[in-house]
C-alpha cells in the first residue's frame, strides 16, 4: 500500500509536470493525526493533488463495565488526496482520497487498588493470575472525506496557512485481549482465560465508535 500511495505521489507529479506548473507547495501540519507533512501539486486549475503522513503516540486511560485499561494509541497514516475548489479564486475546498491506516491501540489491564481484577462478575489476585494485554486493530485501507482551506498554487511563492477537517473510514475495530503468566490452578487459570476472552467482546464494543477516527489538521504551507 505504502508503494501504491509512492506511485501515485509519482504519477500525479509527472502529470503536473508534463503541464507545466511547477507551482508545487509543502505544508508542515499538527492535529488529530499528529505531526506531518503534505506536498501540494496541482493538477488542473480547480484540482491539487496532495501526497503525505502523519504519526501521533498518545497514551490515556479508559474502561469497560469491568476493568479498567491503560491504552496506548499509535496513529500513523500515509495518504494520496485530491482537493477540489469549487470557486477558482477561493482557498475552499472538498477533500478526497485513500490513507495507508497504521492506526493501532496497544491495551493492558490494570488491576484495582486491591490488586484485583473482576472480570464477568469474579475476581482474580493480579499476582497470581498475570496479565491482561491486546490491541485494537483497523482496516488499513481507509477512505478519507473532508472539507479545508488552503491553496498554495493560487499564492505567492511563500508562506500561507491550511486546514484539513474530515473523516477517516477505518472500519470496525478488531481487538485481541489475551492472558499471560498465569500461575495459580489450571482450572482457575482456564476459567480466568474464558472470562478474558468474554471481556474481549465488551473492549470491541466500547471502541465500535472510533470506526470513523476524527481528522483536524493545522499547518503552514510553502510555495516553492
Amino acid at each position: 500500500m505504502k508503494k501504491t500511495l509512492a506511485a501515485l505521489g509519482v504519477l500525479a507529479a509527472t502529470f503536473a509536470a508534463a503541464n507545466a506548473r511547477a507551482d508545487i507547495g509543502v505544508a508542515g501540519e499538527v492535529g488529530t493525526t499528529g505531526f506531518g507533512f503534505h506536498a501540494t501539486i496541482p493538477l488542473t486549475p480547480n484540482v491539487n493533488a496532495r501526497v503525505g503522513l502523519g504519526y501521533l503516540g498518545y497514551s490515556y486511560s479508559g474502561r469497560t463495565s469491568d476493568m479498567d485499561y491503560d491504552l496506548n494509541l499509535k496513529a500513523k497514516t500515509y495518504d494520496a488526496l485530491l482537493d477540489w475548489y469549487p470557486q477558482k479564486d477561493s482557498s475552499f475546498r472538498i477533500t478526497t482520497g485513500l490513507a495507508y491506516n497504521g492506526n493501532r491501540i496497544d491495551v493492558q489491564g490494570r488491576s484495582n487498588a486491591s490488586g484485583r481484577y473482576t472480570i464477568q462478575g469474579n475476581t482474580y489476585d493480579a499476582t497470581s493470575f498475570g496479565k491482561v494485554t491486546g490491541k485494537v486493530d483497523f482496516n488499513k485501507v481507509a477512505p478519507y472525506l473532508g472539507i479545508g482551506w488552503g491553496r498554495p498554487s493560487q499564492k505567492d511563492k511563500g508562506w500561507s496557512f491550511a486546514t484539513d477537517i474530515g473523516v477517516l473510514f477505518q472500519g470496525s475495530p478488531k481487538t485481541t485481549l489475551t492472558n499471560s503468566g498465569c500461575t495459580a490452578p489450571a482450572a482457575m487459570c482456564n476459567q480466568f482465560a474464558n472470562d478474558v476472552a468474554k471481556e474481549n467482546a465488551a473492549l470491541r464494543d466500547e471502541v465500535g465508535k472510533l470506526k470513523l477516527y476524527p481528522v483536524l489538521r493545522v499547518g503552514i504551507n510553502y510555495k516553492f
